[in-house]
């Protein structure tokens, strides 16, 4: 699962950029506001992580700009735990949550859990449904009543397909999801990926939409598709 960093400390952010690549993440990480907006309008993130005091272009401006041109990609602002004003004001200006500095990782990877599975019209750390799920606490698809680790990639493919059961996501979708900035990406990437799922979990796990590309259905939409 691909997120974005934006914090202009180094220290903090080389720690919090390991703790987030240890966690299965792929991160791009940035250090001034301009070239975040930038970053978040070429690539699409499952979530934004964003120091609110940002040099060139400061979070909150960053953020209103975010909101008002419609992106809802969602955004945790990070913010010191004195600065109640920022705080309030990150909030307002249309982040999903608010992290307080100094930061604990634990907490911190909680709090994005909680704010992807929200974005998704869930209420616990599971995703989809009881034939086919996804745990974002301890990474794990269930198929059909068995549960089986994923590897970062798997994990993210699985997220970017089962956020939206049956929509079509297309190729280039997928590749910004999985893979991070400062890798070749192999024309053929996603398919051995998606042939090494359908390989473990059937090949009904995913279907393809020629020339489009490709979505899981839900247990209802599979039902309602046989009908």
């Amino acid at each position: 699962m691909r997120v974005l960093l934006v914090e202009d400390d180094l220290q903090i952010g080389q720690s919090l950029f390991r703790a987030l690549k240890d966690a299965h993440y792929t991160v791009d990480w940035i250090r001034d506001g301009k070239s975040a907006s930038v970053a978040i309008e070429s690539t699409s993130y499952a979530a934004v992580l964003l120091d609110v005091g940002q040099p060139n272009l400061g979070g909150i401006e960053l953020l209103r700009s975010l909101r008002s041109s419609g992106n809802r990609v969602p955004v945790m602002s990070l913010t010191a735990r004195d600065d109640i004003d920022s705080r309030v004001n990150s909030l307002d200006a249309g982040a999903d949550d608010c992290v307080l500095k100094p930061i604990d990782v634990r907490e911190l990877c909680a709090r994005l859990r909680a704010v992807l599975r929200r974005r998704a019209g869930y209420a616990t750390s599971r995703i989809g449904d009881e034939s086919l799920g996804l745990d974002l606490e301890k990474r794990t698809l269930h198929c059909n009543g068995k549960a089986s680790s994923l590897s970062a990639r798997e994990f993210a493919l699985m997220h970017s397909l089962l956020e939206r059961p049956g929509a079509i996501v297309s190729r280039s979708q997928l590749e910004d999801r999985i893979y991070g900035w400062g890798r070749e990406v192999e024309s053929n990437a996603v398919d051995v990926l998606i042939h090494s799922m359908r390989k473990r979990f059937g090949q009904s796990l995913i279907r393809n939409v020629r020339g489009m590309g490709w979505m899981v259905m839900n247990s209802r939409q599979t039902e309602a598709a046989a009908a």
